[in-house]
């Protein structure tokens, strides 16, 4: 156990200084943070094109983030020949997968939490739809005080102990996140204590939890291929499927009751279209526990196959 968590530990520590992983957040908030101005000019209700757009960015920038976080995760140890010492410790190859993968997914959760809730507070803001409305000054100002105190910090912990200024960003930015999601929970548009009108819907916060486990589909199937070929394949591989799989009833389920290939293809593609809950936003409807939890089993079933599968690759390949 302390070798899994130590190399989960690293595997982590190296995935949030990566630059890309840095990238894709600032870009998701970006995202977040005009999302109320692009969505104004709907005919309907633009706060639900709000929530899907929100819902969206969501899920494309977990996924990117597992996407490439988790390929180089045992190809670049191969090539860069660094995997002989660890392996030298001697560390069983089960458990270098196994940390493997739980080093890159409690990085693409940490992204992904900070990301939701930046979700949760562009849709509390909401679309200005009529000349009368008014900024949500309550969010605008916690928002710019959490990344601001980030920020601040992150450059003296840098300056002072040369702590890397990226990854202290993005933790101080998950924990002053954190603390303003909480005040806005309590505090309404006019500063006042009211929290019967936070505008914070659980639908949204169920979206965001089915979205973190397509995530770590991903992030298990980043990792399986990784344990045997090169990053440029892992990461074609990779994008390849997450289209097939939010496309899979489409392209085996209409066919599964009749034709053998779409019957196995429905198998071994995962449903991605499971844990995406668009309708239920456009139709007000609510989402029910025990979808999550049957979501969270197949989620849990098929991650655990692809890893079993990535361990028995790595059995015998040569890494000297």
């Amino acid at each position: 156990m302390h070798k899994l968590l130590t190399i989960a530990k690293n595997t982590f520590t190296e995935t949030i200084r990566q630059p890309v992983y840095a990238i894709i957040i600032v870009a998701a908030l970006f995202l977040f943070f005009i999302s109320p101005s692009l969505t104004m000019y709907t005919m309907s209700d633009d706060n639900k094109l709000l929530r899907e757009i929100g819902l969206s960015t969501l899920f494309l920038s977990s996924l990117f983030i597992a996407v490439f976080s988790a390929s180089g995760a045992v190809a670049e140890e191969v090539e860069n020949k660094t995997i002989i010492t660890v392996l030298s410790k001697p560390v069983q190859r089960p458990i270098f997968i196994v940390a493997k993968f739980l080093g890159v997914a409690a990085a693409v959760a940490l992204a992904h939490y900070i990301c939701t809730i930046a979700l949760l507070m562009a849709i509390r803001h909401g679309v200005l739809e009529s000349a009368s409305a008014t900024h949500d000054w309550t969010v605008i100002s916690t928002a710019g005080a959490a990344v601001g105190a980030a920020f601040v910090l992150s450059a003296f912990f840098n300056y002072a102990y040369d702590w890397k200024f990226s990854s202290t960003a993005i933790v101080l930015t998950g924990i002053f996140a954190t603390l303003g999601i909480v005040f806005l929970a309590f505090i309404d548009r006019d500063w006042k204590f009211n929290p019967h009108n936070n505008r914070i819907n659980p639908v949204d916060i169920y979206g965001s939890v089915l979205l973190l486990m397509a995530a770590i589909i991903i992030v298990a199937l980043a990792v399986a291929l990784s344990a045997r070929f090169n990053i440029v394949v892992t990461l074609s591989a990779c994008i390849g499927i997450f289209l097939l799989g939010l496309i899979s009833d489409y392209t085996f389920g209409r066919f599964a009751e009749t034709q053998l290939w779409a019957q196995i293809g429905r198998f071994l593609v995962p449903n991605l279209q499971v844990f995406w809950i668009s309708d239920a936003i456009y139709e007000g409807s609510t989402v029910p526990v025990k979808y999550i939890l049957i979501s969270a089993a197949y989620a849990l079933c098929y991650a655990a196959g692809i890893l079993s599968l990535a361990i028995a690759l790595f059995q015998r390949r040569q890494v000297g």
